[in-house]
């Protein structure tokens, strides 16, 4: 269709960038400067350079790129510019992705020298912060190094313009000595000075520390959280006329959604299930008062009522969303059967998998455990997608160089399937088995039955009850039992 034809010009001139850099070596008509070095990465993708402006002298330099793979996280371009005039040098990264849903933290605790090594990847929009040395980097350009590289870097920042200020301001130029002594005793690793904590913070979710196989959560983990409107003012998401625009509108129709019961007091218990509700408890993770839980209940339609939980530690950035159901503890289990036989309008249908539910899809050869993934009210789709996500970067990449081929090329297959499955090109089965029953898909048929879908109810096995600790909960027996005891 004609009208189609402007949003396609757009979507070709804003490609991500590492599509940019893998058709640059197509175009060799348009860049015609452009040449590949002869020096390739691990996986074979080629160093390329090109002559560009030398922004220091004015001359011209070579600018060399390089598209490759960062094990555990995903595809990056590094830029390096070199001046043989001036000598000036400068490096940077790129990510080869678009800016993630969300935004993504990444908190380090440097316990031993080996630490400091390593990798970090800090995009353009990161903040850098050592919690015991008081120190926050603010967003600058994007840098492929290494812990101990950033604080290094910061050192040298800081001691350029200490002659004049030992000139200047006497004070200060003491105060930043001492500032300095103090940073480089944690980097020799005196003692008393670690464990501290690194924490990595990027609205965009393009930065990344460099992980472990193995490591507990206290040494290395990683949230995501949804960006704030001045976030995403910040990453160039939203303009700021536009969040003028939103906050006035926001003010507005305050008063209208109030009256209207979608906004109440706090102690209005009327209207509990229009609102979030807070609760402030010691964090799981770090152990300070002051961890926010919220909770808001949900009714599904056809379904029951289940609450939504998400809990945020300002302290240490712990960060975690579950799902529970409400109600009482169903007599059965279920287990819920669905053909996807048109898969790109059933990959859209609503699911709720309890941290009780098994789900299976034998096509796929997927099997995802009880406890896996915890409680999560997504979209089929959603769920497949952070089981590839999570596979991919945290399995497959990191560890393919050690796998022997029969291994590695069972794995590409396996992604390969569950590819074609999140593009609606492959028919499958998806089999949800839940003992505590609180698990559900969407019946998009509703109030009629789903024709390709089953639902069995089964009694729980005493394994069962005894691991969900059924066996040993005691009710109070009815009335009318109670009397005919007596008689």
């Amino acid at each position: 269709m004609p009208s189609q034809e402007p949003n396609k010009k757009m979507e070709n001139f804003f490609k991500p960038v590492g599509e940019a850099v893998e058709e640059i070596e197509h175009e060799n008509s348009t860049n015609e400067g452009l040449t590949k070095t002869g020096v390739e990465d691990a996986e074979g993708h080629p160093v390329q350079e090109i002559e560009s402006l030398c922004m220091n002298c004015g001359k011209n330099g070579v600018t060399r790129m390089l598209l490759t793979s960062i094990p555990y996280f995903r595809e990056v371009v590094l830029i390096s510019f070199e001046c043989p005039h001036c000598g000036f040098k400068n490096n940077e990264i790129q990510p080869a992705s678009t800016i993630q849903e969300k935004g993504s933290k990444y908190m380090l605790k440097v316990e031993a020298k080996e630490d400091f090594n390593r990798q970090v990847v800090k995009s353009e929009t990161a903040t850098c912060k050592f919690v015991e040395l008081d120190i926050e980097i603010p967003p600058q350009r994007g840098q492929l190094t290494t812990v101990e590289g950033l604080l290094q870097e910061m050192l040298e920042d800081l001691s350029n313009d200490q002659p004049k200020r030992k000139i200047i301001d006497r004070e200060t130029f003491q105060k930043i000595d001492d500032f300095i002594s103090k940073v480089k005793s944690y980097i020799n690793c005196d003692r008393g000075r670690l464990p501290f904590t690194f924490i990595l913070d990027d609205p965009a979710g393009n930065s990344w520390i460099e992980y472990k196989p193995g490591e507990p959560t206290h040494k290395w983990s990683h949230t995501e959280y949804l960006r704030s409107d001045e976030q995403n003012v910040a990453i160039g998401l939203m303009t700021q006329d536009q969040l003028e625009q939103k906050k006035v509108l926001e003010e507005a129709s305050a008063p209208y959604l109030k009256a209207s019961g979608f906004l109440s007091d706090s102690t209005d218990i009327e209207n509990f299930n229009n609102e979030v509700q807070t609760f402030v408890a010691s964090c799981p993770s770090c152990g300070q008062e002051g961890c926010e839980t919220h909770m808001k209940p949900v009714n599904i339609p056809h379904f029951k009522e289940v609450i939504i939980m998400s809990t945020n530690c300002d302290k240490c950035g712990y960060k975690s969303n579950e799902v529970r159901t409400g109600g009482a503890i169903p007599d059965k289990g279920r287990k819920i059967t669905l053909f996807c036989d048109e898969p790109q309008e059933d990959l859209s249908r609503d699911i709720l998998k309890s941290e009780t539910c098994k789900m299976e899809i034998p096509e796929l050869h997927l099997d995802v455990q009880e406890g896996t993934l915890g409680g999560r009210f997504t979209t089929l789709e959603g769920i497949l997608k952070q089981v590839y996500d999570e596979l991919h970067s945290r399995v497959f990449t990191a560890t393919s160089d050690s796998m022997d081929e029969a291994t590695k090329n069972n794995w590409i297959q396996f992604f390969n399937n569950l590819k074609q499955a999140l593009e609606g090109k492959t028919k499958f089965t998806v089999i949800m088995t839940d003992p505590m029953a609180g698990s559900y898909i969407q019946n998009i048929y509703a109030p009629d039955a789903d024709p390709n879908m089953t639902i069995e109810d089964y009694e729980r096995t005493e394994a069962q009850n005894e691991e969900l600790g059924l066996n040993d909960i005691k009710v109070d027996t009815e009335p009318e039992e109670k009397d005919q005891d007596k008689k």
